[in-house]
């Protein structure tokens, strides 16, 4: 048994939510200039032009990437072989969130109850979810979500019937209904099967998943390229203002499910696709 202290995990998460917000990760700032090679519309080149400079200068003055530093969704994975010791985990989390969000001058965007709006003036509480894995360590991912891109996403409980063909349909109206207010290029997280919440759960952690990077499943593979196709065949290009390029990346991750429903999520990302990991 390895015993691992919620203070080096409160330590961990300030650091990865200073990280995310200031510093686009490799694979999403690879996309984007992939993106700028192959947009057709000069206007929409100009554009991410604009949002690499901003990527750039953010990471250089460790300033954040986006005015909208959102709410901290953390994923931790700790090994059923690990002790955990000093304060709840939850805390821990919460205490590295408020820590990051002080020290980086970040907005706090969190309010204490949706209907009374009060803001808790550190950005806490984060999202947690967690899982028992095999093994002697505890990974922690974060992903701070800003709401423009948040607001844009939607579920459907659709029927069995409906099939592939449902579901694509349903995933591309979603985005073409967000239009630009999500500020594409964006990524879209697609969530099949499972339940009402799982397949939600699912579309949010598919975003995880580095751009340009299929499922392992050949069938979900072929979706998420088909997908992307016609989504960039709708022409809101980036920011909204036309292009070929609305999106860099369809990420859909599966689920099995009852014979009697077939659940799909679509959680959309802006350009600013924050997410750090770190294994302690």
């Amino acid at each position: 048994m390895r015993t691992i202290r919620t203070a080096d995990i409160c330590q961990t998460v300030e650091k990865l939510c200073l990280r995310a917000n200031t510093d686009l990760p490799e694979d999403v700032a690879e996309a984007m200039e992939n993106a700028r090679k192959g947009e057709e519309s000069p206007l929409g080149q100009r554009v991410l032009m604009q949002l690499q400079s901003n990527a750039s200068m953010a990471k250089e003055q460790k300033l954040a990437m986006c005015q909208d530093t959102g709410m901290v969704v953390v994923f931790a994975d700790i090994g059923q072989e690990v002790s955990l010791l000093g304060d709840s985990l939850e805390e821990a989390v919460n205490e590295g969130v408020r820590r990051a969000y002080a020290k980086g001058f970040f907005r706090t965007s969190v309010v204490k109850d949706p209907l009374r709006r009060e803001n808790t003036k550190d950005n806490t509480p984060a999202v947690l979810h967690t899982r028992i894995v095999p093994g002697q360590s505890v990974t922690i991912r974060v992903a701070p979500k800003g709401f423009g891109s948040e607001n844009m996403s939607q579920l459907a409980m659709l029927k069995p019937a409906e099939g592939r063909q449902g579901v694509m349909d349903f995933v591309v109206r979603v985005v073409s209904e967000a239009g630009g207010n999500p500020c594409p290029p964006i990524i879209v997280g697609v969530g099949l099967g499972g339940t009402f919440e799982k397949a939600a759960l699912l579309a949010k952690e598919s975003l995880l998943r580095p751009v340009g990077e299929h499922n392992p499943d050949p069938d979900l593979e072929k979706l998420e390229k088909e997908l992307l196709i016609r989504i960039n065949q709708l022409g809101i290009g980036p920011q909204g203002f036309g292009g070929t390029v609305t999106a860099l990346a369809v990420h859909v991750l599966s689920y099995p499910t009852h014979i009697a429903g077939l659940p799909v999520a679509v959680n959309i990302n802006c350009h600013a696709a924050r997410h750090q990991e770190a294994i302690l």
